[in-house]
C-alpha cells in the first residue's frame, strides 16, 4: 500500500479560536481511496494548531492502540504529516519537519461559528519502511 504516486485531501475544521473541531483526511491510492479513520480527529479535538504541530508520531501510535497494526500506522503517518502540513500551509509558517511546499489551500470558508479548510497534500518525500501490499502477502523466496 505505500504508494508515493498520489496525493491526498484533508478537510479540517477549526473554531474561531483556531482549535480543532474534526478532519477528514483521504489518500487515492491503487484505484481505491483510504481513510484515515475518525480516531486521530478524536484524538485532536479541541486542541490548538500549535498543539497538533507538537504531536509525535510514536506517542500517538501507543496512545491510539496501533502498536500491532503496520498498515495502521501508515495510514496514520501520511494522516498526521498531511494535518501538520495544513497546518503550516494555513498559518504561513515553517516549521521543522513539516514540507509546507506539498500543501496547497484549495478553500476557506469562514462562517458564524467555524472555519473550514479544504487543501490537497502532495505525497511526502519520504515514507516509513513498510513492505507495499503486493509483496506483504507473497512467501519468502527460498534459497
Amino acid at each position: 500500500m505505500p504508494c508515493s504516486d498520489s496525493s491526498s485531501g484533508l478537510n479540517l475544521r477549526l473554531d474561531l479560536n483556531e482549535r480543532v473541531v474534526a478532519f477528514d483526511f483521504a489518500k487515492i491510492t491503487c484505484s481505491s481511496e483510504i481513510g484515515g479513520g475518525k480516531r486521530l480527529s478524536a484524538f485532536c479535538r479541541g486542541q490548538s494548531l500549535e498543539e497538533v504541530l507538537d504531536l509525535d508520531f510514536r506517542m500517538l501510535v501507543s496512545a491510539l492502540g496501533l502498536n500491532d497494526d503496520e498498515e495502521a500506522q501508515f495510514i496514520l503517518y501520511l494522516e498526521l504529516d498531511a494535518l501538520k502540513a495544513a497546518v503550516v500551509q494555513y498559518l504561513g509558517i515553517e516549521h521543522e519537519g513539516v514540507d509546507n511546499e506539498r500543501c496547497r489551500i484549495s478553500s476557506i470558508e469562514r462562517a458564524e461559528d467555524f472555519i473550514d479548510i479544504a487543501l490537497v497534500i502532495l505525497p511526502p518525500k519520504e515514507l516509513p519502511k513498510i513492505l507495499p501490499c503486493s509483496l506483504k502477502d507473497r512467501p519468502a523466496p527460498r534459497p
